[in-house]
């Protein structure tokens, strides 16, 4: 039975966890505030106190944290627990500029590095149906096998080179079709309650049609309910906003959307809705 740590335990890694429980793996986790780790002992994980007492004798080590900053202090605490052998899957979305120094840790301590981001929000994590963008040696993938079997529907190996980033760099733009869809349609959504009309009909137009879509549908619903309930939030998606004009930036490109989706994710912060799902970019439209 392989032995996991799990470190970050919020939306995502709350519901990867259960998940790896669930299919029989040995699952310990760590949170910074462990009161968000400690229900996950109902699922039969173990709660550590520490990132080291989490990844000691862990087989396959799986950072879920914020952003690239958290994915290094978390890390850096385990260090002294971390043994040659370890698998570590980097499952966070940190932008590719944050990679470096991941990879250089892992190498410091005989650790295999994998980029392993992952492609959905909480309802694909909570159903294991994520879909995981992997970079990383050939030897990793058995003990990884389990373990992204647990978590997702689908795993695209990209290449051997963990530290080459290549499962981020395609999450940068995997994640930004995410953003900028959700952005155009809260917009839309807007418009049409500004222009005096029920938004509710916009969605008679398109539902059934071609520009429909499942995802359309979830989003739509959301606001016309005024469900803001987190799957992925504003604040998340305002930071990978600046995560993707990094990238771009470094490859030459400019990201338009992206960049327009980043401002009403700021606006939307601004007026108090950074704990909203990101269809909470919504409330940008609106004057104060």
């Amino acid at each position: 039975m392989s032995s996991v740590a799990v470190l970050g335990t919020g939306i995502m890694g709350a519901a990867m966890a259960r998940n790896l429980a669930r299919a029989g793996l040995d699952v310990r986790v760590w949170n910074r505030t462990r009161a968000r780790a400690e229900p996950l002992a109902a699922d039969g994980a173990a709660v550590a106190d520490s990132p080291a007492r989490a990844v000691d004798g862990a087989d396959v080590v799986i950072t879920m944290l914020s952003d690239g900053e958290a994915v290094l202090s978390a890390m850096s605490d385990a260090a002294s627990a971390l043994r040659p052998g370890q698998v570590w899957a980097q499952m966070s979305t940190v932008g590719v500029g944050a990679l470096r120094p991941l990879a250089d840790l892992a190498a410091e301590h005989g650790v295999t590095f994998v980029d392993a981001p992952v492609q959905g929000t909480r309802q694909p994590a909570e159903q294991g149906k994520l879909v995981i963008l992997a970079a990383g040696p050939e030897e990793a993938r058995a003990a990884l096998e389990p373990v992204f079997g647990a978590v997702g529907q689908k795993t695209l190996w990209l290449d051997e080179d963990g530290a080459g980033g290549a499962g981020t760099r395609l999450k940068m733009a995997t994640v930004s079709y995410g953003i900028s869809l959700t952005s155009v349609l809260a917009e839309v959504l807007a418009l049409v309650k500004a222009l005096g009309l029920d938004p509710a009909l916009f969605g008679e137009v398109v539902t059934g049609g071609p520009m429909d879509s499942p995802y359309l549908q979830a989003k739509m619903k959301a606001i016309l309910a005024g469900d803001f309930t987190p799957s992925f939030t504003v604040g998340n998606a305002e930071k990978d906003t600046r995560l993707i004009s990094e990238a771009a930036a470094s490859a030459g490109v400019r990201v338009d959307m992206n960049e327009a989706a980043g401002e009403r994710f700021r606006r939307a912060k601004a007026k108090g809705h950074a704990d909203d799902d990101m269809a909470g970019g919504y409330f940008a439209s609106f004057p104060d």
